[in-house]
């Protein structure tokens, strides 16, 4: 029996109807350079026989697929934009192109970013500059491979299109990006429809969201406090999985936030080059609303708001009661997830705490490039020879490493086999830092060469192989 997944078109959301989406036409551009498609991706949703035209056809000039929907759709919604709500907003660059299913029977989504513009525009020109693009395509490349619940970059064509920028030299090279996610469904979806007093179309949302994407939920009494709790649940997950990939979305606005607890929408991003709690990845965020360490605080604050959105049509007891999972859902995630990153298996005691915070008490005084750290230590005792003949053995002595290294080998390996891979017979971690991601840039913007590029989607590859780490945590593989 083939494994190979079919195209299966199922535009559900459209059945919705007008008040969730206009019909838009994308923009037309004067080029269609193909710098990004991914192949492993297209192949989990059938579209892998694709040819060179018809990719162009579909997600340049954004053609409707076959039995897909007829026309792009621009999402309305709503969402608080650094704790300020903004009634304006919605899809202003990009759209809803087409649903489909995957070889498990999940309901996908292709959406764009820099497909032109939209009623919901404002003042922008709904274009994407290729840089832009860039850094998306290799935070999304980063964090999965990171095992982080990420939507996935699809195709990026680059347009041809001379754009102007405040903030990069500018004129400046111009895409289209099209992302593979599983949900485009927003807390500021249910956020525009509280806000115009219409409680039917937010049970119209809920029915939607427990159908397509919480269909064990079916049959619950309180259906907006039970999908509450999904989706604190997942944005918990989500949450704790940036801080273990050591990750800063930068942007964590209520309309960059989904049902699903997936991570999208890369503008502002870094990693950590070292343990920061105050890191922040936007320029504009000076008070560092949306620092590293904040995060976690920012997520629960959106999903505060989703349910005074739900309060309209539920039970306010209820939705609090959903809402007071949060703390210790993510502290058990957040051990999950540096769990899972060290490649360690829990002791189910106070052991797994007291081994984090000791090994934070570590990083903050050491220093170390964080993302090298967990590539020296992977599978924990299982590398101690190569840690402590690595290049950072000299760093691996005192009372914090040593407080932290008595835990650390106190929980076993987990497939230690792993360590077999030819990631780890490296001497340094793939990192995506600025400087990395500038660099890459730079090669790009001066010499129209990709070959760096290249390198580091192979790299990011390697480490996805290496690690491992996406199948027990995000459950969102082909």
């Amino acid at each position: 029996m083939s494994n190979k997944t079919p195209y299966t078109p199922d535009p559900r959301f459209m059945a919705l109807g007008p008040d969730f989406a206009d019909p838009v036409q994308p923009a037309a551009f004067p080029a269609a350079i193909e710098r990004f498609w991914n192949t492993r991706w297209a192949g989990a949703v059938g579209l892998d026989t694709l040819d060179e035209a018809a990719r162009i056809a579909h997600f340049q000039r954004f053609e409707s697929l076959p039995d897909n929907q007829p026309e792009p759709l621009a999402m309305r919604y709503h969402g608080h934009q650094f704790r300020n709500y903004n009634p304006q907003i919605g899809d202003g660059r990009g759209f809803l192109f087409a649903q489909l299913r995957d070889g498990q029977g999940r309901l996908l989504d292709l959406a764009t970013k820099g497909s032109g513009q939209t009623p919901w525009s404002r003042s922008g020109d709904g274009r994407l500059t290729l840089k832009g693009a860039v850094r998306e395509i290799l935070a999304a490349q980063m964090l999965e491979a990171l095992g982080v619940y990420t939507s996935k970059l699809f195709a990026v064509f680059e347009t041809g299109v001379p754009l102007q920028r405040h903030d990069e030299p500018s004129p400046t090279r111009s895409a289209v990006m099209t992302r593979l996610g599983h949900s485009h469904l927003r807390f500021g979806s249910f956020q525009r429809q509280a806000y115009e007093q219409a409680p039917e179309r937010i049970t119209a949302l809920i029915d939607h969201a427990i159908a397509e994407y919480y269909p064990a939920l079916e049959g619950r009494e309180d259906r907006p406090a039970a999908l509450l709790e999904a989706v604190v649940a997942a944005n918990a997950r989500l949450a704790a999985s940036w801080m273990a990939a050591g990750f800063v979305h930068g942007v964590l606005n209520t309309d960059n936030l989904n049902l699903t607890g997936e991570s999208f929408d890369y503008g502002p991003w870094r990693f950590l080059p070292h343990y920061d709690p105050g890191f922040t990845a936007a320029y504009f965020d000076e008070n560092g609303l949306y620092a590293y360490a904040r995060q976690p605080e920012a997520v629960f604050w959106a999903l505060q708001q989703l349910a005074g959105a739900l309060s309209l049509v539920g039970e306010r007891e209820s939705l609090e009661a959903a809402l007071n999972t949060f703390p210790a859902l993510y502290r058990q995630a957040l051990l999950d997830a540096f769990l899972a990153r060290f490649g360690i298996a829990s002791r189910g005691d106070e052991n797994d705490e007291t081994m984090l915070r000791a090994f934070l008490g570590f990083m903050l005084a050491s220093r170390l490039p964080w993302e090298a750290v967990f590539f020296d230590w992977f599978c924990g005792a299982a590398s101690m020879g190569r840690a402590m003949q690595g290049p950072r053995a000299s760093a691996y002595d005192g009372e914090a490493f040593q407080a932290w290294h008595d835990l650390l080998i106190q929980h076993a390996p987990l497939r230690p086999e792993r360590l077999d891979h030819a990631l780890f017979q490296r001497t340094e971690p793939v990192a995506m830092t600025i400087d990395v991601v500038e660099a890459i840039w730079a090669r790009i913007a001066e010499d129209d060469d990709w070959t760096a590029l290249e390198a580091a989607l192979a790299d990011i590859e390697m480490t996805r192989q290496g690690f491992d780490l996406g199948a027990g945590r995000t459950g969102f593989l082909p």
